[in-house]
């Protein structure tokens, strides 16, 4: 046996009459395990997709059934496969596969097996980019010297460099001269991209020179240009090295240089980051492929190439090392850890050879001689096993190892609102003002049906409304056995919460260690947090909501607000908030109409909704199924911006008044590195007003915190209006458009994406991001939006103009005929579309302007919505009815 041959560890070979390059191949975890352990991932033209872990049992074992982790057929044929951080998010490790048309990133998962089958792996589209040009090759980094995540650049096959920036796509150059495309690298150092040209010399592009360039769309020069006006795609630097190249590759041998790799046609090349010769050599045999890594000598780098002669050689810088022989010739070649033995090198040939080889000799290990195996008891094992057989099947019938059908079996959650007040209110601290603030008992029942263990029973309601408890623990909870818990809820605060609805969530595990989660939801009473009033005769907001059946007594529906001096006023009712608004509640004598009315917008939305829950439940009652409320008003739309403005004007004031507290604390602490430097000086020096000056900027903090403090509660309160204010909007859409409750959810998603509202991310910039979302898919009016990549950070914006703009579009289209939905299929318009083609599309302002002028008459403000919707004689009140 030669000792220059190459040692197979584990080899296979690959489908029938498959091809491949030196793209294909790919060493990675792209499982992400983060055991150090790679995976080889291979890529065929003929569109197949494996990923193999090799475990051979001895040395020189072919492929087992289990090495095949995965196999998926693409159709496309697959031109590169790579492993980096593609996804926004995460720094996790995803795939991306290369075709000819397309860029797809994957993520491949493994979900442990219940048999003896072991772990199952699949992979998941992330995304996919479908090009406009045909595609060559592609390379990856952290372009412009980005942290934590990976951007990809693609060569098309008419020399065009397009970059993605993972999930959207960024701008595309094509690079001067270019006839063939050839190899691309990306140096991270220079933050650079490398390429060897047609002209066969070797080319190095900044990315912030294509990053600033002129658009690809923009190819032809303008003699403007020639003459040197303009950005023109400037080349770096150049080097001639009279021959084509098969690859280039880049490594960093230290943190203060790297090297840039060339094969060519016959000889190797080794330059500089400036393109300066390092070292050159003459090759004796014409080369398929190569792999430069790090060496162990100090400033050396080791070089594998592959030849046509079957041939590995080795090579420290210009000296050969090594040579040895394959059983293929090589197109890619590959380094990496499998199984625990690091240093393995993956060949892959043309037509589907794959081998994991090592270099040296084969050691010479001692091997035990083979015992003699006793004979098997048959009997015995079968006996034994009908015993495990019969454990098992009682283990299922008694405990439940797989997950129940019905849940709700398990533990039963209910909750129930007393009718009547607490006795004695357990309202404390609270900050409404002279009015007594009541409390309402909810007790919460859970009753379960098996062994419970680890219960643990959260309550939560929209603030200002508290709780005298909302955490409540039990270690374990015995068959069929019963627990009530109590607990009271009043309100604190001087505003008024956004809902009446409160959340009871129970989490406990069951005896086999499945964790589960149950929850009920129970609603407050209105009286909770207003009292009877006396009717208003004017107010700034009003609302007008349509029914389809006769207008129903006021007292009937709301007998606990009955005003005592006013009997005779059924059609009539006053509303007064224990925070101190108040709310007019009117009904049409004549016409089947209400009319909510009130002096802050964000007021009438409680009334609003507990006024058609309240209609809903009467005519059930009276066996009416066909009830509906419609709205026929203009949507006020000023009313609410207003809201949305108040709301982004605290977090602008928020954001100063941190930088300026910021600037004190800094200003503080430097003042008292000073004094103390003066205190501890040997010989005294005059403080020269240092101590008035700590003494001011001590005050200035203390003031500055307090306005930050008062700020944020102003925040919150501001937040807690305008998700009223967002309830109400929602309610009047689903009621002017007839919604379904489907689409009523994806606006209450888009709308109420936030439980809390911070300086990080705010409602503005996340609700403006729903709204453009809705508006790119299933509100779509033209291909040219559905191609529109939105931003992958939210940030908070500059002002709110967008986002009322949005919004105001949101409704134009709604009115238009627009439905909401999730996929996007079903709204799509006819004109398909290629989403994340190669040039970027700029959003038009031409149609958002023209959409606005249209709109003019559809969104008024409140003053025409009283004119426009005259309503009939309502009240005997003077001046209510207009």
């Amino acid at each position: 046996m030669s000792l220059f041959k190459a040692r197979d560890w584990w080899s296979t070979v690959l489908g029938e009459k498959e091809e491949f390059d030196q793209g294909c191949l790919c060493l990675a975890d792209v499982d992400n395990t983060g055991n150090g352990q790679d995976k080889v991932i291979v890529g065929s033209f003929m569109g197949y997709l494996r990923i193999f872990d090799p475990h051979p049992v001895k040395t020189g074992d072919g492929a087992q059934a289990e090495d095949l982790l995965l196999e998926v057929h693409l159709r496309d044929p697959i031109l590169q496969v790579e492993v980096g951080k593609f996804v926004s998010g995460t720094e996790m490790l995803h795939l991306a596969v290369l075709h000819s048309r397309k860029l797809c990133v994957y993520s491949v998962s493994g979900s442990l097996g219940n048999v003896e089958h072991g772990t199952q792996y699949q992979i998941k589209l992330m995304y996919e980019h479908n090009l406009q040009r045909t595609a060559c090759n592609m390379t990856y980094g952290s372009f412009g010297g980005v942290k934590g995540r990976d951007l990809i650049c693609i060569q098309s096959m008419d020399g065009m460099l397009m970059v993605f920036e993972q999930e959207s796509y960024a701008f595309g150059r094509f690079l001067p001269g270019s006839l063939l495309p050839g190899p691309l690298a990306y140096s991270s150092r220079t933050d650079s991209f490398i390429t060897v040209s047609s002209c066969r010399q070797v080319e190095s592009y900044k990315y912030q020179v294509l990053a600033f360039a002129t658009d690809a769309d923009k190819r032809q020069e303008t003699e403007q240009q020639k003459l040197g006006s303009g950005k023109r795609l400037v080349v770096d630097w150049t080097l001639n090295i009279g021959e084509q190249a098969l690859d280039i590759c880049i490594v960093s041998f230290n943190q203060s240089a790297s090297s840039v790799f060339v094969l060519g046609e016959r000889n190797f090349f080794c330059l500089k980051d400036n393109g300066q010769i390092r070292f050159m050599k003459k090759l004796d045999c014409s080369p398929s492929c190569f792999l430069p890594y790090c060496s162990v000598s100090e400033g050396t780098i080791n070089t594998l190439i592959g030849n046509h002669n079957n041939m590995l050689h080795v090579y420290q810088d210009v000296t050969l090392k090594w040579a040895t022989q394959l059983p293929h010739i090589p197109v890619a070649v590959r380094v990496g850890c499998l199984h625990d033995l690091k240093g393995v090198i993956v060949t892959l040939s043309d037509d589907g050879h794959l081998q994991c080889s090592y270099l040296g000799t084969d050691p010479s290990l001692f091997q035990a001689p083979k015992v003699e195996s006793r004979e098997l008891n048959y009997d015995e094992l079968d006996i034994e096993l009908k015993e495990l057989q019969k454990i098992i099947k009682d283990v299922n019938k008694s405990q439940g190892v797989w997950p129940m059908t019905e849940r709700e079996d398990d533990l039963k959650v209910s909750a129930v609102v007393s009718p009547n007040f607490d006795s004695v209110s357990q309202s404390t601290d609270v900050e409404v003002g002279a009015d007594l603030v009541p409390s309402v008992t909810v007790k919460v029942t859970l009753q379960n049906r098996v062994t419970l263990q680890k219960i643990r029973l959260s309550v939560y309601v929209q603030p200002p409304l508290v709780l005298t408890c909302d955490q409540f623990t039990f270690e374990f909870m015995a068959p069929e056995m019963t627990r009530t818990v109590g607990f009271s809820v009043y309100l604190k605060g001087s505003y008024l919460p956004p809902e009446l609805e409160g959340n009871a969530v129970v989490s406990y595990s069951r005896p086999t260690g499945i964790p589960r989660v149950s929850q009920c939801k129970f609603r407050l009473p209105l009286k909770l947090i207003c009292l009877p009033g006396q009717p208003s005769k004017t107010a700034s907001h009003k609302l007008t909501i349509d029914t389809n059946k006769s207008p129903v007594s006021l007292l009937s529906l709301f007998p606990g607000f009955a005003n005592q001096s006013e009997d005779d006023q059924v059609n009539v009712m006053g509303f007064r908030f224990l925070g101190g608004s108040r709310v007019t509640l009117l009904a049409s004598k004549t016409s089947q109409r209400y009319r909510i009315q009130s002096e802050q917008f964000e007021d009438l939305w409680l009334i609003t909704n507990e006024l058609i829950i309240r209609l809903q439940e009467y005519f059930e009652k009276q066996g009416i199924k066909d009830f509906a409320c419609s709205f026929s008003g203009s949507m006020p739309l000023q009313e609410y911006f207003e809201l949305i403005d108040h709301h982004f004007e605290l977090r602008i004031n928020g954001e100063k008044l941190e930088e300026l507290l910021s600037e004190r604390a800094v200003q503080f602490r430097a003042i008292q590195r000073r004094l103390l430097t003066r205190f501890k000086d040997k010989t005294p020096a005059p403080l020269q007003h240092l101590d008035t000056l700590l003494d001011g900027t001590y005050k200035q903090v203390i003031s500055l915190a307090d306005a930050v403090e008062e700020n944020q509660d102003n925040l919150f309160q501001s937040f807690t209006r305008l998700k009223s204010a967002t309830h109400l909007v929602i309610l009047l859409i689903g009621l002017w458009q007839k919604l379904s409750a489907d689409q009523i959810a994806i606006l209450e998603a888009a709308f109420l994406p936030l439980q809390q509202d911070t300086q990080e991310l705010g409602w503005e910039e996340t609700v403006d991001a729903a709204i453009s979302h809705l508006l790119k898919t299933c509100l779509s009016k033209s291909s040219k939006e559905q191609a529109l990549n939105l931003s992958s950070q939210l940030s908070i914006p500059k002002d709110t103009s967008r986002l009322k703009k949005h919004i105001t579009l949101l409704c134009d289209r709604l009115a238009k005929g627009g439905r909401l939905c999730l996929s996007t299929d079903a709204a799509a318009p006819q004109t398909m579309v290629m989403p994340g083609g190669c040039a970027t599309i700029p959003e038009s302002d031409l149609e958002e302007r023209s959409v606005e002028q249209d709109s003019t008459e559809l969104f008024t403000n409140r003053k025409h919505l009283i004119v426009e919707t005259p309503m009939p004689e309502v009240s005997p009140l003077q001046g209510v009815s207009e």
